[in-house]
């Protein structure tokens, strides 16, 4: 027996593929719930007879996405920007990458990158929290309470 984990969704398409299988929901109930068409059911359904719960987990887990950038290249950017640019925000690096360097990377990428190199802080880490305290104003029932009118 193998412990598998897996995601809210996998697990609601769990249920919904064993009620099929006990014949407790129709495959029309089944598409619907699963938001699938008619054909994707049947595959899960025949994957889910073959290889049990593992199947509904994705093969995607814990690899790259496809649209991530080489290492080489977040190397090359960041010593530019350690060299060059070290005091500057990752919208204004991203504008001199692209205008000077021609290198076209996303701000949002480069925030992150920033941030794991330790040369950005997001927001929430720069700025100081300063709450000043209030005194609590009376209401005007309560001061009339008080003043016995």
């Amino acid at each position: 027996m193998t412990v598998v984990s897996m995601s809210a969704k996998e697990f609601s398409r769990l249920e919904v593929l064993m009620d099929l299988e006990a014949r407790r929901v129709t495959v029309r109930d089944a598409c619907g719930l699963l938001r699938l068409k008619r054909r994707q059911v049947f595959r899960l359904l025949k994957d889910f007879r073959a290889r049990g719960a593992a199947s509904l987990i994705s093969q995607r887990r814990s690899k790259p996405g496809n649209n991530r950038l080489p290492q080489p290249v977040r190397d090359l950017v960041m010593t530019l920007i350690k060299e060059r640019y070290a005091d500057f925000g990752p919208t204004l690096v991203a504008e001199k990458l692209h205008e000077v360097h021609d290198c076209r990377v996303s701000r949002e990428i480069l925030r992150k990158w920033m941030i794991e190199d330790g040369l950005w802080l997001d927001r929430r880490r720069r700025l100081p929290s300063v709450h000043q305290p209030r005194i609590p104003r009376q209401c005007t029932w309560c001061r009339e309470q008080s003043s016995g009118i």
